[in-house]
């Protein structure tokens, strides 16, 4: 937005008193600063000193001197398995799905989705993410609970090869995406992908189908892809290649393919995800947990592959902590390579912004703090022990920051959480309505 040389900006909220990290491409870092909100935009970020000369803001928020900078973007997760946390522990990732998460999932409903997905909003708000991508199953009702929630969310149907308890067989799946993406077209905050379980599950004619919607309606095609060695070793079986090969056959390995994992890896498979612009979701804590390995991030990065920051769902790690993602990525790449100096501090904060707004194609809308973007915005108290003394901004928010650190949420510019209450929803009757669930999935 541009604004003639001293003109009143008009403005719905003001926040200041902050340290406000931008990760503009300049990396400004305004101390103190101010962030003024119009509408569902920024509309100016600069010094403390001046607002008072330039803005009228109808209201202001105090942040006391602490940080706010953009909100955090969980590239992947699956928000209703808020419902199975816990549930399935210390399994391989096979036994996991096919034993337990398959089964426990022909008991789920809509009804227990919609509140899952909202107990995961809560989870998210509390923990500075504001927007989120979803692969799951009744996803009508995450976009609803997300909406209802004020997050913003990419959200898809998961299709394979076998029955949903959704929507049955995988031809009435493609029906119920497609009717998906025509009801939250041109929404505000809610947006709708494809999206294919595997390689694994989903047959090449169901890929193909899956394309030719995602090309039809210029939407992101969505896919776990060489998250395990089974998995690798079941697609070479069946196909004669890798997982990532086998999709570069069928021609879908483009700037449209967002990838979730990524962890088995051929050089070939890298230099292909890098040549043909295919976007990554990294999940460490969920590859730990299940013991799948490590995904070669740092090379990904080398080569040029835009790769994002996820948490994946709670049954497989088990929250939607971004702030513990931030400092688990940084560490576990270290000792992987046994290298101090890999996946530094201020790469990871980027990952889990910059990086996941481009994995979701939604870099010119969020994942930095400047004007014209969308207000999505968090603040973080810094008045605390463990956040004292501060030298390095970048380096508190990997590790020493945590969710609970987080006192403002403000999604699309409505402020949704305030001093740690989060006023969409009532989180109380949200956390009791699970509970029932909890005891018809276990009883």
């Amino acid at each position: 937005m541009s604004v003639p040389a001293g003109s009143r900006i008009p403005a719905d909220l003001l926040i200041h008193n902050a340290l406000v990290l931008t990760l503009n491409d300049r990396d400004e870092i305004f101390r103190p600063g101010a962030v003024a909100i119009q509408g569902d935009r920024i509309v100016w970020v600069g010094p403390d000193a001046s607002w008072p000369s330039r803005i009228e803001p109808r209201e202001r928020l105090d942040v006391k001197g602490g940080l706010v900078m953009p909100g955090l973007i969980n590239a992947h997760t699956h928000a209703a398995m808020t419902c199975f946390r816990g549930l399935a522990d210390d399994l391989p990732l096979i036994v996991w799905l096919t034993e337990h998460i398959f089964p426990a999932e022909k008991k789920i409903t809509a009804e227990s989705v919609h509140w899952g997905t909202l107990l995961a909003c809560a989870e998210m708000i509390l923990g500075g993410t504001t927007t989120f991508c979803d692969m799951y199953l009744f996803e009508a009702e995450v976009a609803k609970a997300a909406h209802e929630a004020g997050m913003r969310a990419l959200v898809g149907e998961v299709l394979y090869d076998f029955p949903s308890p959704n929507y049955g067989p995988p031809e009435q799946g493609l029906a119920y995406t497609r009717e998906l993406i025509r009801t939250w077209e041109g929404n505000q905050l809610i947006s709708v992908a494809i999206e294919p379980h595997g390689v694994y599950t989903c047959s090449p004619e169901l890929l193909r189908a899956c394309g030719e919607i995602a090309v039809r309606f210029n939407v992101p095609m969505i896919i776990h892809l060489s998250e395990s060695d089974d998995e690798v070793r079941q697609v070479k079986e069946r196909y004669g290649s890798t997982p990532v090969g086998h999709l570069e056959k069928l021609g879908f390995l483009t700037p449209h393919l967002i990838a979730d994992h990524c962890v088995v890896l051929t050089e070939e498979d890298k230099r292909l995800l890098a040549e043909r612009r295919v976007r990554v979701a990294h999940n460490p804590e969920s590859n730990m947990k299940l013991a799948n390995g490590v995904a070669p991030v740092p090379d990904l990065l080398a080569l040029g592959v835009t790769v994002g920051l996820g948490t994946d769902g709670c049954a497989s790690n088990n929250n939607l902590d971004m702030f513990a993602e931030m400092d688990t990525v940084a560490k576990l790449h270290k000792v992987r390579r046994l290298d101090p100096t890999v996946m530094d501090a201020r790469t990871v904060v980027h990952l889990a912004t910059k990086g996941s707004a481009r994995v979701l194609g939604l870099e010119t809308q969020v994942g930095t703090l400047e004007p014209g973007r969308k207000a999505d915005l968090i603040s973080l108290d810094l008045n605390q022990p463990h956040l004292t003394p501060m030298y390095n901004v970048y380096s508190h928010l990997v590790y020493a920051a945590s969710a609970a650190d987080v006192t403002h949420t403000v999604i699309n510019g409505r402020v949704v959480m305030r001093d740690r209450q989060v006023l969409t929803l009532d989180v109380d009757r949200v956390m009791a309505e699970v509970r029932m669930i909890a005891k018809k999935i276990r009883p």
